[in-house]
């Protein structure tokens, strides 16, 4: 007879699986973001019409290569269109995309292996192909609006090969 696997209690859970979001602190909040910098990349709206299409154009205070934000504590006040997350509104964001720590969390879902939380290393998002690192075409700053609609990718919206595997 097999002998039975014991459940962890619940003060050895991670803090993500054993708190509510709003009461996490701020530096719990913020290590939620897994640094894969899809939710920094410009996106359109269809007029009258709830579908977001990702571009892979980057905010202009994106990092394309360590797909973090250069300015993050001056951000909103530099780019007037950055949102803020927060416990308020992470439900209402339709165009997190789907690999998002916040998303799942908010979902009751865990996070995935690459999760720098989950795996202790902050390279393991972009080892696993969820971040934007050599995917960014081009800086907001050099695409003018009318030329997004070129800019148009699916990928944002996928999960990479391998990333939803539990590890």
């Amino acid at each position: 007879m097999p002998s039975p696997v014991a459940k962890p209690r619940p003060d050895e859970l991670p803090f993500w699986r054993r708190k509510a979001m709003r009461d996490m602190t701020p530096a719990e909040w913020e290590s939620l973001c897994d640094g894969c910098g899809r939710c920094c990349l410009n996106k359109l709206q269809e007029e009258g019409k709830e579908r977001i299409y990702y571009t892979d154009v980057g905010c202009k205070l994106l990092d394309g290569e360590s797909c973090r934000c250069t300015d993050y504590t001056n951000r909103s006040a530099k780019v007037k269109d950055c949102v803020t997350l927060s416990t308020r509104n992470i439900n209402r964001i339709s165009w997190l995309p789907p690999t998002c720590g916040y998303k799942l969390v908010a979902a009751g879902k865990d996070l995935y292996w690459w999760h720098p939380l989950v795996s202790g290393d902050p390279v393991s998002v972009h080892a696993a192909g969820v971040s934007v690192r050599g995917k960014v075409g081009a800086n907001e700053i050099d695409v003018p609006d009318k030329d997004l609609e070129d800019h148009i990718v699916s990928w944002p919206l996928k999960w990479p090969k391998g990333a939803k595997e539990r590890r």
